[in-house]
């Protein structure tokens, strides 16, 4: 991980769509949480309950649907980033930290790790 990034790659059988990749995950039980598909925005993410604004597990679709990305980020949705950006912007740049350093930002990367090898457990 590095500077408050952490990424997990996964390849599945067949190819998904975001939304397929919800309806087969969005049953199953997961560390970090029940799994929402969440639009951030123009376009969907798999999103687990987010620790506070700058922590949250992201599941994204990518390589023509046959990839999953596991991630750590901002909580997703339009009013968060824009809430991020103003509150960052107040703070000459202080409340972006939060995202790398912090108790919330280490339990995150943990769920990254274990939201990627629960996925994995499901043979997608």
């Amino acid at each position: 991980m590095a500077l408050g990034f952490k990424v997990k790659w996964l390849d599945t059988k067949k190819a998904y769509t975001i939304e397929e990749l919800y309806e087969a995950i969005k049953d199953k039980t997961f560390t970090a949480g029940e799994p929402s598909l969440t639009k951030n925005g123009v376009a969907y993410v798999i999103t687990f309950p987010a620790l506070d604004r700058q922590n949250q597990v992201w599941v994204m679709m990518a390589s023509k649907g046959r990839k999953i990305s596991v991630q750590k980020s901002e909580a997703a949705g339009m009013g968060t980033l824009a809430g991020n950006l103003a509150l960052d912007s107040l703070t000459d740049g202080l409340f972006g930290l939060g995202s790398i350093m912090g108790s919330n930002s280490k339990r995150c990367e943990k769920l990254v790790e274990q939201t990627a090898e629960e996925l994995a457990a499901l043979d997608l």
